[in-house]
This record gives structure tokens, C-alpha cells and sequence, in this order.
């Protein structure tokens, strides 16, 4: 994706002398930003494999919704034998949505619906999520979005006059696809679930780029949905991932709440609630297997266009 980009720029942006312009790649400065450049991709393909972790996660949570809907919908009677299998899904299931940065403290205080918990009891609940997610995750336990992001990030400035000059312009290209790549990786980690997942990377694209004012304002607009209060410890800002949350609480709620037999109007809203629920089950099928087509795409993208690039390259200094 990358490099395609670079080398179908129109002709008329390229040298009259192809094979002269392709040799300002092993000077300076222009071999050390495309080696970055480069190096930027390898990191890019991390992010995407951790996506895609993420992306099988939030189906772990559907299987997981699909325990409540099969305890607690379309049964003619609900007992509490159905409230005590629901009831362990969805704790399981808050518990699992947890964003890692969240201390202990404060898992308690977000689920104050469990009640207290003795010691014993919350570590086994620490002992079951680490479990499952060393099956789930690819990554190695100390991978960190958030500094892989930083990575991508470090040294990534706008070309100043003289290396546009020394490069023919090449540089502006090679920073503005750096930094699309950035935003691309960046706004996947903030939407998906993602190790270690924060948020804090420096953008700073100056307004002389056209491109820079969309950007500018997609990143602030993710970054002000981040900050709101009751997003602030998501672990991921997709749509289907914060109505799964909220449904999820005021489903532990009702059943907190429930005394048994249920009476009429007790039963409706506990219905009423597992048709939210089937609705966000029926959201995340359709919309998981897109997503995942499309991070895929993109890894692939990268891998060829990497590879194409670097081969570029080699038959140039093999001519030269």
C-alpha cells in the first residue's frame, strides 16, 4: 500500500531519467527515511495481528452474550436456575471487558453490582481472565500498543525545505504516507481491544499539507470520545463495544435485583433487555467478519507493498 502509492504518482512527478531519480534513495537524506519508512511498516504489521486479536476477543464476549440469550430468551419460564447461568456469563463477561489499565481498585469499583469480594475470589477472577486471554492473544504478554504506536511515531517530522530540494520532492511523499499509516494503526488500536492499548501519541501535521486538516480532526474527534467520562476506561471505543458494556450492566443490575418468582412486569424487562442484547449479538455478527477482511487487506497491502518497494530498490542498486 505504502510504497504502490509512491510509485504510481503520475510521471510527470518523476525525473525524465527514472534510473537517475530511483539513485536518490542511497543518499542522504532520503536512505534514512525510507529506511524508517520501511521500519514503520514491520511495526504497522504488529498492530494489525494485535487487531485482529482484538477482533477474535470481542467474539469471545458474543459467545459469551449468547450464554444470557440462551438462558434467558424465548423460555416460557424464567427460575433461577436460568438467572444463575446467566448470571455467571455476565460476570464473566465484565470482568473479560476490563481495559488492562484498570487496577484492581477500580475493577471493583466498576462492578459494584458483584457485591464484595474476598480476596480469594477476586484473584481467581484475575487468574481466569490472564487464562484466557494467553489463549486468545498472539502477542507476546509484555507487547505494548501503545509503544508500538510511539514507535511508529518516533522521528516521524515534516521534510524540511532542503531535503524536499535534495530528495525532488520524494520526501513530502514518504512523510505523508508515514503519516497516514500512523493514523490508520491509531485509530485501530482506539477502536478495537489491543494489549496495553493508550492512546498518548504526538500528532503534529502542520496546515500547509491539504490533507492535514481532515486528519487533525479525526484525531481530535477520536481523542474527545476517549475522554468522556464514561469512556475513559473502555477497552475499546467501537460503538458495539460500549452498548455491550452498558447492556451488560443493566442486565447484572436486573438480575441483582431479582426475587423470585418474577413478577410480570419484572419478566418483561428482563426480555425487554435480552432483545437489546440479541440486537448487539446480530450488530457484531454482521459487522466482526468485515472488519476482520479489512485489517487483513490492509496487513497484506503493507507486506506487498514493502516487499515491492524493497525489490525496487535492489534492482536499482543492481543496475547501478
Amino acid at each position: 500500500m505504502p510504497w504502490e502509492t509512491l510509485t504510481s504518482l503520475p510521471p510527470s512527478t518523476w525525473s525524465s531519467r527514472p534510473f537517475k531519480r530511483r539513485s536518490l534513495a542511497y543518499r542522504q537524506p532520503l536512505d534514512r527515511l525510507l529506511h524508517d519508512f520501511f521500519e514503520r511498516n514491520v511495526k504497522a504489521l504488529d498492530v494489525c495481528n494485535a487487531v485482529r486479536d482484538g477482533i477474535e476477543q470481542i467474539r469471545e464476549w458474543k459467545k459469551l452474550l449468547d450464554i444470557v440469550l440462551c438462558a434467558l430468551e424465548n423460555q416460557r419460564f424464567l427460575g433461577e436456575g436460568q438467572f444463575r447461568r446467566a448470571k455467571k456469563a455476565l460476570v464473566d463477561l465484565s470482568v473479560s471487558m476490563v481495559d488492562d489499565g484498570e487496577s484492581t481498585t477500580g475493577l471493583a469499583h466498576r462492578h459494584r453490582s458483584f457485591g464484595r469480594q474476598n480476596p480469594s475470589s477476586r484473584d481467581q477472577h484475575h487468574r481466569t481472565l490472564g487464562h484466557f486471554r494467553s489463549l486468545s492473544w498472539s502477542v507476546s504478554r509484555s507487547w505494548s500498543a501503545s509503544k508500538q504506536l510511539q514507535a511508529i511515531g518516533n522521528n516521524l517530522a515534516a521534510p524540511k525545505a532542503n531535503d524536499i530540494v535534495a530528495t525532488s520532492g520524494i520526501a513530502v511523499a514518504v512523510y505523508t504516507m508515514s503519516s497516514i499509516l500512523l493514523v490508520v494503526m491509531w485509530s485501530l488500536v482506539a477502536a478495537i481491544p489491543c494489549q496495553d492499548r493508550g492512546l498518548h501519541v504526538h500528532f503534529s501535521i502542520p496546515r500547509n499539507f491539504q490533507w492535514a486538516g481532515p486528519i487533525m480532526s479525526l484525531h481530535d474527534r477520536v481523542l474527545e470520545e476517549s475522554r468522556k467520562r464514561d469512556r475513559r476506561s473502555a477497552c475499546g471505543l467501537l460503538r458495539e463495544i460500549d452498548r455491550m458494556d452498558k447492556s451488560t450492566r443493566l442486565m447484572n443490575e436486573l438480575a441483582d435485583t431479582a426475587h423470585f418468582p418474577l413478577t410480570e412486569d419484572k419478566e418483561g424487562e428482563v426480555r425487554q433487555r435480552a432483545q437489546e442484547l440479541r440486537s448487539i449479538c446480530e450488530g457484531m455478527k454482521d459487522g466482526l467478519d468485515p472488519l476482520e477482511r479489512q485489517v487483513r487487506e490492509v496487513f497484506h497491502r503493507i507486506v506487498h507493498g514493502r516487499t515491492e518497494g524493497l525489490h525496487s530498490l535492489g534492482r536499482s542498486s543492481h543496475n547501478d
